[in-house]
C-alpha cells in the first residue's frame, strides 16, 4: 500500500469508513504536510484550517459515512466562491472580494462529506498556463520547482502530485484542467460542456453559463475522478425541474475492446518529440495488447478552420473582462488590421470585439464540425491525442502571453500553439480525460489526452482506468515523500 498521502481519495474514505484512521487525523496530516512542502510549491495559497478542523471532528462523531467523500481532505482551485473566503481569479482589484455563500460544487462536495481546507493558487483572470499572480505569487512544479505546474489550475494539480490534497476541482476553457494535469503527471477530467454546474466560479458580475468553459476533477487516481464526477455532474436546482443526467456506462471490458484513433502531432499545432514519443509508446503498447489502434483517422474537419474557430469563440467567450476603455481600444486595433492578418494577436483582438451576426457564423462553423465528430465517433470509441506541445516549461512571467515562444524539437514557437490541442476537443463540446503517459528523458511527466464523445464522459474513465492498471498511473514526484 502507498504511504497515505498518495492513497487514492477512495482508499481513504474507505480507510475512515473501516475506523482505520479518523477525519481529523487524516486532515491534521495534510496540514501538516502542507506546513512542510508547500514552502517551495505556493499552492496552497488561501488556508481554511480551523474551519476544517471544526468539520472534521462533527464528522468524526457522525453516525455513518456523509456520502462517498466521507471526511476526505481536499483542496480547491481559488476561482470556487467558498463562504468566508477570498474568490479573486488573481486580480488585484478582487483582493478583498469575499464570498458570501459556496459555488454549487463546492456545497455538493461538502454534501458529499469531503472537509475543503484551502484554494489553490491560478493565474490572473485564470488565462495562462502556469499559475502566477501579484496577490499571491508563483506556484512550482513538484517535478522541478523551476518550471511552471500549467494553468490555470495550476495551484490544484502541484498541490495533489506532491500529496498536500486529496482531491481537487478545476475549471478548462483552455485546457486549465488537461495542461496542469500533463504538466504534473495527475489525472484530470474535462466533462461535456453543461453536465456540471459552473455556479459560483465565475468572476463577480457572472451569473450565466459561459461557452466552452467548464468546471470538473482533478486527482491522482481515475475512481477518484469518476467518484467526483458523479458528485458534482448533473442540473442545477432550476433545471432539475425538467431534467435528468444519465451518462452511458462504457460498453467496453477490456482494452482489447477499444478502437482508438493515435494522433500524435498537427502541422497547425507541432508537437515535441519527446511528448510525441510518450504517446507512441503507448500507441505501441495497445497495438501489443490488440487494441485497434488507427494513427490517420480524424474527423473531417479542417485543422487551420478547427482553430480559428476555436480562438474566435473562447475570446469572444472571454470579452465580458474588457472595460468599455479595453473595448474601444481594442476595436480600434481590430479595425486598423490588414484582412490577411491570421496572427494569433489579430485573431484574439477581433474576437474580442467580435459582433453578434459573425458569433453566429462562427457558431453555425462550430455546429458543422460537431457534426463531423459525432460521424467519427460512430466508428471510433476515442481519439488519444497530446494534452499539450510540450512537457513542463521553465517560469516565463516575461511580456504577454501571446509574445512568449516555448522549444519545440530545438525551434521555438509560439506558447499560444497549446490551444490547439485544448479547443480540438473542448470547442465542440467533448468530453476529455489527461492521464499519465510516461515520463520525457529529463524525468518530466507526459499526459496523454482521451477523447471521446459528446457525453461519452465514462467511456473516457472507463479506458483511462484501464491504462492507469495496464501501462501507467500516478507516481509521487522525488523529495515530496
Amino acid at each position: 500500500m502507498v504511504d497515505v498521502p498518495f492513497r487514492s481519495a477512495k482508499q481513504l474514505a474507505a480507510a475512515i469508513r473501516a475506523r482505520k484512521i479518523g477525519c481529523l487525523e487524516l486532515l491534521d496530516l495534510h496540514i501538516a504536510r502542507v506546513e512542510k512542502y508547500d514552502g517551495a510549491l505556493n499552492a496552497v495559497v488561501v488556508r481554511d484550517f480551523e474551519r476544517a478542523r471544526k468539520r472534521a471532528r462533527a464528522l468524526d462523531r457522525a453516525r455513518g459515512a456523509r456520502g462517498p467523500l466521507h471526511g476526505v481532505p481536499m483542496t480547491i482551485k481559488e476561482s470556487y466562491d467558498v463562504a468566508g473566503l477570498p474568490t479573486t481569479w488573481g486580480v488585484p482589484a478582487y483582493k478583498d472580494n469575499v464570498a458570501s455563500s459556496n459555488a454549487v460544487v463546492v456545497d455538493r462536495l461538502l454534501d458529499a462529506g469531503a472537509v475543503i481546507f484551502g484554494k489553490t493558487n491560478v493565474p490572473i483572470h485564470l488565462a495562462d498556463w502556469q499559475a502566477f499572480n501579484a496577490i499571491y505569487g508563483t506556484t512550482n512544479n513538484p517535478w522541478d520547482v523551476t518550471r511552471m505546474p500549467g494553468g490555470s489550475s495550476g495551484g490544484s494539480a502541484a498541490a495533489l502530485a506532491a500529496g498536500l490534497s486529496a482531491l481537487e476541482a478545476g475549471s478548462d476553457i483552455g485546457s486549465s484542467i488537461r495542461n496542469p494535469a500533463h504538466f504534473c503527471g495527475v489525472y484530470g477530467h474535462k466533462p461535456t460542456w453543461g453536465i456540471v454546474p459552473r455556479d459560483g466560479q465565475a468572476l463577480p458580475w457572472q451569473k450565466a453559463a459561459v461557452d466552452i468553459d467548464v468546471v470538473g476533477p482533478l486527482a491522482r487516481s481515475v475512481d477518484d475522478l469518476a467518484v467526483a464526477l458523479s458528485v458534482l455532474a448533473g442540473p442545477d436546482a432550476i433545471e432539475a425541474r425538467g431534467w435528468r443526467l444519465r451518462l452511458p456506462a462504457a460498453r467496453q471490458k477490456r482494452l482489447r475492446d477499444f478502437k482508438v484513433a493515435l494522433m500524435l502531432d498537427a502541422p497547425v499545432s507541432p508537437v515535441d518529440r519527446e511528448v510525441q514519443d510518450r504517446l507512441q509508446a503507448l500507441g505501441d503498447f495497445l497495438g501489443r495488447n490488440k487494441v485497434k489502434v488507427d494513427d490517420r483517422a480524424r474527423p473531417a474537419i479542417d485543422l487551420d478552420e478547427a482553430f480559428a474557430v476555436y480562438v474566435r469563440l473562447i475570446r469572444a467567450a472571454t470579452a465580458d473582462r474588457q472595460s468599455d476603455a479595453d473595448f474601444e481600444k481594442n476595436a480600434g486595433i481590430a479595425r486598423d488590421l490588414r484582412d490577411d492578418d491570421q496572427s494569433y494577436f489579430a485573431r484574439m483582438t477581433r474576437a474580442a470585439v467580435l459582433p453578434h451576426r459573425d458569433w453566429l457564423a462562427a457558431n453555425e462553423t462550430r455546429y458543422r464540425m460537431r457534426l463531423a465528430w459525432a460521424e467519427f465517433f460512430r466508428h471510433y470509441d476515442l481519439l488519444l491525442c497530446p494534452a499539450a506541445n510540450v512537457a513542463a516549461l521553465p517560469h516565463d512571467q516575461q511580456g504577454l502571453r501571446h509574445e512568449r515562444t516555448m522549444p519545440v524539437s530545438g525551434r521555438r514557437v509560439p506558447v499560444v500553439h497549446h490551444l490547439f490541442w485544448a479547443g480540438y476537443t473542448g470547442a465542440f463540446y467533448l468530453p476529455a480525460t489527461a492521464a499519465p503517459c510516461g515520463f520525457t528523458p529529463g524525468g518530466l511527466p507526459v499526459g496523454v489526452q482521451i477523447a471521446g464523445p459528446q457525453y461519452g464522459d465514462l467511456t473516457c474513465l472507463a479506458f483511462a482506468r484501464m491504462l492507469e492498471r495496464e501501462f501507467q498511473g500516478f507516481v509521487p514526484p522525488p523529495g515530496f515523500a
